[in-house]
Order: structure tokens, then sequence, then C-alpha cells
């Protein structure tokens, strides 16, 4: 399903308290106990939140992300303000890899018209959409391709990324825990995005409002490892501290 507006606040709002009653959704969005009910099912039988008796909760799995589908229609604004504050700061003439995820296509969609680019990059959605720029390269890497989301994985894929080193390494993530870990689900994929951090002058890190504080099994990489946080919303407590403490560049996307 897609999500209608209050669908995806009242997402936002238990991913940001992890669980409220019927009641407490009720009066947060001025609806009645019925609509709310009615939400909850339906955003539950999609797998965006859990129910339980009276209430709901956020999603308990740490080993399985969102669909692609239902991930791309999540947050969509959030994420192209996310990707026009990227491309804005990408300058003509440089090198970037672009990996796994529907921000880093929203940035894709946005780097159109730049101009002398060189793009690195193991998803296919990320080279469809850049394909037919006239004054972009693209480059894919050879790997396994994981037909859900059309992202390429393994370790013929690592291998492949190793040989550059480029300007801009822009990475998406499933999850940032509080302790400032980036977190992610498939191993094969966190092998690739440890190859992109390892292999990038500068790494940029897109991130919407509701992947703070999402579990999610494999640790990627820490604050420190990175150099800009490009978000929709301002980080709540304690990232802050945290992206401060670790020199990170904190760019809220208005």
């Amino acid at each position: 399903m897609t999500p209608n507006p209050r669908q995806a606040q009242l997402i936002d709002a238990v991913r940001s308290e992890g669980s409220l009653s019927v009641e407490a959704l009720a009066t947060r969005f001025g609806v009645t106990l019925q609509t709310v009910r009615r939400d909850v099912q339906r955003l539950a039988e999609a797998g965006l939140i859990a129910r339980f008796h009276g209430g709901a909760r956020v999603p308990s799995s740490t080993t399985e992300n969102i669909a692609y589908r239902q991930r791309q229609a999540l947050h969509a604004d959030g994420k192209t303000r996310i990707a026009k504050a990227v491309a804005r700061r990408v300058p003509d003439g440089s090198s970037l890899i672009l990996n796994i995820g529907t921000t880093t296509e929203a940035v894709a969609r946005e780097l159109a018209g730049k101009r002398g680019l060189r793009v690195l990059t193991n998803n296919l959605n990320v080279a469809a959409i850049l394909g037919d720029q006239a004054d972009i390269e693209v480059i894919v890497a050879g790997g396994v391709l994981r037909g859900r989301d059309r992202g390429i994985v393994g370790e013929a894929t690592v291998e492949f990324i190793r040989r550059f080193k480029v300007d801009v390494g822009l990475i998406g993530i499933s999850g940032i825990e509080a302790d400032g870990t980036l977190r992610d689900y498939d191993v094969r994929e966190v092998s690739v995005a440890r190859a992109i951090v390892e292999h990038s002058r500068e790494v940029w890190l897109c991130a919407d409002h509701s992947k703070f504080n999402r579990p999610a099994m494999v640790e990627l990489a820490r604050f420190e490892q990175i150099d800009a946080l490009f978000t929709d919303a301002e980080p709540p407590a304690p990232y802050r501290e945290l992206l401060a403490e670790a020199g990170v560049e904190c760019v809220v996307a208005a």
C-alpha cells in the first residue's frame, strides 16, 4: 500500500514513541477511534507497523527490511528534499559512488543536468535513472543481482569497488541506533557499503527521519566514519550530540 499523509504521520508517531494506544493516536490526529483502528489494521497488514490489543508498535524484526515498493512510497517528499540538498553540494566534474536504496535513487534523479560526473553504482535503478544523461558516465558494478530491488551484491561487487577511489560515496541506510551505529539487514549489502566507505574520499549518509532509532541486524559503520549526514528533519536526542562529537556535518533539508 501507499500510505496517505495521515497514515505516514501515524507511522512516524509510532516509530518515535515505540508504541502508542489507539486512543492516543485518535487524540493526536483529531480523528475517531474507528478511523485509527482502520489505519492501524491496514498498515499492519502491509508490514509497516505491528498491532497489539488497543494500539500499535514498531515492528520487532531486526532481520528483514520493509518491502522495496513500500519503501519507495514512504517519506517520498522527505527523500526528495534530501536528494535536492545532496545534488546542490555535488560539484560538476566529480566522481561518486551511489549504493542501494530508495533515497540514493532519489539523489540520482536530482543529479540530472550535472556536468562531467562519473558515477559508480551497484544499483540498477540508479543506472537506469542516469543512463540517458549525456554528460554523466555510469559504471555498473558486477555481482549477484538481487531481484527485489535491483541491487547488485556479493564478493565480486566488493572487489570491483575496491579498484576505485572516488570523491564522494553516497550511502543509504536502514537504521541508525542510539549508540551511533549505522545498520542494515543484508550482510552482503553491508559488505559492499563498507567497501564504498573505505574507497571514498568523503562519505555522505542520506537518511530520512524514520531511520533514527530503527533497529537492524548488521553493523555497517559508525558516525566517526562519515563526513556528512543529509536528513529531512532535526535529529532527535541523542543524535545531535553524537554527530557533533564525531565531527559529522548535519544538513537538514528544508
